[in-house]
């Protein structure tokens, strides 16, 4: 699809929006992204408390991919779990990856290749599965506000998910971290903000700041970059972002937001340029509190579209050709681990 044919969609789902017609309006924003992994609109979830059903999963000898899911009062959700090889003993990190739209956890796993690093890193890695019925784009449903906050909708989903494989596993809770992709990535950002008493660092990819949108309207306004800009967050959970400057999906502007969300207050970022032999060149900027604590990383991929940095044609929406984000992401998780509260 072209750049015409998508702003022909998207001014069409506004004036369907300003009508009233939001199954209509809905179905102009999937139109208009297509197969891209960007954020999109569902079927709002349901407060309610988190039912857990524990069952025992295999741990120790060769690494294993497993499937799982989780329930609420407000729906299921299934899961592939990569446990590392010899895990069961001491307690190891916990890294969540969310899916862009879509993608499915195995695909989001092969494209990012983040099990073949956790492996000799001794990390888990959970995929939670979003489900055609909550979202037929299966795009986590970042920008309705029942699922931006805490205790409703995905957030609380996602954190029961992650506590519930906390529990049938040696999970070290002070190693606990989110990263996504497009509307995975805007769903991770979320999750930092409302549970930064769980995730001690996020990494978004190609996403959006938490509160950048409440609606359609505003979240068609956000993807292109023309959208108020979102709250600065008091929580301060360190975040790495990656971002392609020819993102035409989702605005870079948003990148910079994410990063400017997690660093309120910091002085002036150290910038650096980095192209290694056969990669795209990129900007890397970090952000320091006035006691040299990192706030956020944020890394712009020059040249680079809608896709995961550096990532396997195994998998959809990837670059090859751009830095590792997967593995940027995982030094940058290992290094924050969660802070002593002050």
């Amino acid at each position: 699809m072209n750049n015409n044919d998508f702003q022909h969609f998207m001014n069409e789902a506004a004036r369907l929006t300003r009508s009233g017609d939001l199954q209509a309006a809905t179905s102009a924003i999937q139109s208009a992204l297509g197969g891209a992994p960007a954020p999109g609109p569902g079927n709002a979830g349901k407060p309610g408390a988190i039912d857990v059903e524990a069952r025992e999963l295999p741990t120790g000898g060769r690494p294993q991919f497993v499937a799982g899911s989780f329930a609420t009062t407000s729906g299921q959700r299934e899961y592939k779990l990569f446990i590392p090889g010899g895990a069961g003993g001491k307690p190891l990190p916990l890294v969540v990856m969310l899916h862009g739209c879509t993608q499915t956890p195995d695909d989001f796993a092969a494209g990012t290749a983040m099990n073949d690093l956790a492996q000799p890193q001794g990390v888990y890695v959970l995929y939670p599965a979003q489900s055609q019925q909550a979202n037929p784009q299966r795009c986590w449903n970042w920008f309705k506000h029942s699922h931006q906050q805490r205790g409703r909708g995905e957030p609380a989903l996602l954190a029961g998910m992650t506590r519930q494989v906390m529990e049938q596993h040696a999970i070290d809770p002070d190693r606990v971290f989110v990263a996504g992709l497009s509307a995975g990535g805007a769903m991770a950002a979320i999750l930092g903000d409302t549970y930064p008493d769980l995730y001690a660092a996020v990494g978004v990819h190609s996403g959006l700041a938490a509160g950048a949108a409440s609606d359609l309207p505003s979240a068609m306004q956000a993807m292109q970059g023309k959208g108020a800009h979102p709250r600065s967050s008091e929580r301060h959970v360190p975040t790495i972002v990656f971002h392609g400057d020819a993102d035409a999906t989702v605005h870079p502007r948003n990148g910079e937001q994410v990063a400017a969300a997690s660093s309120a207050g910091a002085g002036a970022a150290d910038v650096r340029q980095h192209q290694p032999a056969g990669r795209r060149r990129s900007t890397r900027s970090v952000h320091r509190d006035a006691g040299g604590q990192v706030l956020a990383e944020h890394w712009l991929v020059h040249g680079a579209a809608h896709a995961w940095s550096g990532g396997s044609a195994r998998g959809s929406y990837t670059d090859a050709s751009g830095p590792d984000a997967s593995a940027e992401m995982l030094r940058f998780f290992l290094q924050h681990p969660r802070r002593p509260a002050r």
